[in-house]
């Protein structure tokens, strides 16, 4: 590491805790899980557990050797992946538009979903954030969901990476433990997915992400094969030039 980053990462966390002072005046309080950070928690967890990079750096997950960098429209026939076999995903179709304005605490079981002011088209990138416990949904650039979440237990964690949806299910029960996964996202050959559940403090998954199952309805309803989901834990999107609310 170089020898200034830490200055470097110093000077970088007061102008965010700055644009975050500004934010939270103009758009009140956010969502909030304990007393965490608010409803662009996962936009900006790397306040709580500061990731190695500078601040505002989009997430970027590291290609596989000789690997050619994913963009955001959804592939017709994605290529299934392993939990070690992330893709990567160009950080242009990272940029945040907007993000949803909510007032009052975030607890588990809670979620939001608001179309309104949002392109009815456009490219779906789901976020996911463990450290925050959070996830999101983007379309276009804009924020249109967002819901406290279940994930892997010590013993089973959820990968870190970029996974593209390989398949989708709004039935599926596990052939591994018998149980039912509503509304399921498929991100990985090896058991990970995004599914409804009763998302409830103290449960915990096999790696997958529950999230509560009216949620995972609309999640279903408007993703597709090849959207991408990236799980974090706790690196943030730049959300600088973002709108806070419609």
């Amino acid at each position: 590491m170089p020898p200034d980053d830490g200055v470097e990462v110093e000077r970088t966390e007061r102008i965010m805790a700055d644009f975050l002072t500004g934010l939270f005046k103009s758009a009140g309080p956010k969502l909030a899980i304990g007393a965490g950070l608010g409803g662009i928690g996962l936009l900006v967890a790397g306040m709580i557990d500061r990731p190695a990079g500078k601040g505002g750096e989009a997430i970027r997950p590291a290609p596989e050797p000789g690997e050619a960098v994913a963009a955001a429209p959804a592939e017709p026939h994605p290529v299934e992946r392993s939990r070690s076999q992330p893709m990567a995903v160009d950080p242009h179709a990272l940029a945040v538009k907007r993000v949803l304005k909510i007032d009052g605490p975030f607890r588990h079981g809670d979620y939001v979903w608001d179309e309104s002011g949002a392109p009815a088209t456009g490219p779906v990138i789901i976020t996911i954030d463990l450290k925050a416990q959070t996830l999101s949904v983007f379309r276009a650039g804009y924020e249109i969901g967002a819901a406290v979440i279940l994930y892997g237990a010590d013993d089973k964690p959820s990968p870190l990476g970029a996974f593209p949806i390989t398949e989708k299910d709004a039935d599926h029960v596990s052939n591994l433990y018998d149980a039912p996964m509503p509304y399921m996202l498929r991100l990985t050959n090896d058991g990970v997915a995004i599914h409804g559940s009763d998302v409830q403090w103290g449960n915990a998954t096999h790696g997958c992400i529950g999230v509560p199952t009216p949620f995972a309805k609309k999640l279903f309803g408007v993703t597709k094969l090849g959207d991408v989901a990236i799980i974090t834990n706790g690196r943030m999107l730049d959300v600088s030039k973002a709108q806070v609310g419609a």
